[in-house]
C-alpha cells in the first residue's frame, strides 16, 4: 500500500485486511510525503501488529516510485495491492489465492469493485475472465487496487515504470509490460473490493493525468501489437477531460 493523505480512512482500510478469511500475510506500507497525519496513524497501527513493515519517503515521490519501494520488500509468493481509502471484502485474499493456486497459467488476478461514497454504494463493476489484447483499447483491463499477482512476475518486468509521464497510469503501463512479456491476466466475476469514489477522487481528474493515460496508451498499443488505427483511442482520455464534471460523473456512476 502506497499511502498518501489518507489519515481519515486508513484505519478502515487496514481493519478490512485483518477481517480477511485468509490471515497468513504481511502488510507493507510506504507513506509518500503526506500533509496530514497519515504516517502517525500508520505508525500507531504498526505498533499493534507485528506483520506490518512501514516505510516512509522523504518527500512526495508518486505512487509508481512508492509501490516499487514496497515491491522491494516483498518476499512472498504472491503480492496484493490496496489503496488507503478503500475496503477489501473479507473473502478477497482467499478467493484470489485459491485462483492463483489452481490456475498457474495466470500471473495476475483481480476482480470487480463496488464503488461507494458518503451516501453509500452506487455502482458495481463486472469481470470478464481472461484479458485479451483488444481489452486494452478502451482503458486499463484490470482493476489495480484489488489485484493479486505472482511476485516474480512483477519483478521480472521491473515493477512499476517510474517517471512523471507514468503517474496516475502506472498500473495500465504495468499491465502492458506484463502482457507483452507473455504473462496472462484474469478478471474474476466475483466482487472482492470496495473503492471509495467520492468528490476527492473526481478532483484527481487533472489534464496532466489524462495526458499520461494517453501517453501510456500510445506506447502500450505498440508494445502488445495492436493495429495502428487503434491509436485514435489514445485521444479518449484527453477528450474526456473537457467533458463537464457533472456529465462525467453521471456516465461514471452508470459505468
Amino acid at each position: 500500500m502506497g499511502i498518501f493523505n489518507c489519515a481519515s480512512t486508513l484505519l478502515e482500510a487496514l481493519d478490512s485486511l485483518y477481517a480477511q478469511t485468509y490471515q497468513d500475510f504481511k502488510i507493507i506500507l510506504c507513506e509518500d510525503g503526506s500533509s496530514d497525519d497519515t504516517y502517525s496513524v500508520a505508525e500507531q497501527y504498526a505498533k499493534l501488529h507485528d506483520n506490518i513493515i512501514l516505510l516512509r519517503n522523504e518527500h512526495n515521490m508518486g505512487l509508481n516510485y512508492t509501490l516499487n519501494r514496497c515491491l522491494d520488500q516483498a518476499d512472498t509468493e504472491y503480492i496484493a495491492r490496496m489503496d488507503g481509502d478503500d475496503i477489501s471484502l473479507p473473502h478477497r485474499f482467499e478467493t484470489e489465492i485459491n485462483f492463483l493456486d489452481s490456475h498457474p497459467e495466470y500471473a495476475v488476478v483481480s476482480g470487480p469493485m463496488i464503488y461507494f461514497d458518503a451516501d453509500g454504494d452506487f455502482r458495481t463493476g463486472t469481470g470478464k475472465g481472461e484479458v485479451k489484447k483488444e481489452d486494452f483499447i478502451m482503458g486499463s483491463p484490470v482493476c489495480h487496487a484489488p489485484c493479486m499477482a505472482r511476485t516474480e512476475a512483477f519483478k521480472a518486468v521491473g515493477g512499476y515504470s517510474v517517471g512523471d509521464r507514468f503517474l496516475r497510469a502506472e498500473d495500465y503501463h504495468l499491465w502492458f509490460k506484463l502482457f507483452a512479456a507473455g504473462y496472462k491476466l484474469y478478471m474474476l466475476n466475483d466482487v472482492v473490493y470496495k473503492m471509495r469514489d467520492d468528490r476527492n477522487a473526481l478532483s484527481r481528474r487533472t489534464f496532466k493525468c489524462r495526458k499520461n493515460i494517453a501517453h501510456v496508451m500510445n506506447i502500450g498499443f505498440k508494445m502488445i501489437g495492436l493495429p495502428w488505427y487503434t491509436q485514435i483511442f489514445a485521444l479518449k482520455p484527453i477528450l474526456m477531460y473537457f467533458v463537464p464534471a457533472f456529465i462525467y460523473k453521471w456516465f461514471h456512476n452508470r459505468g
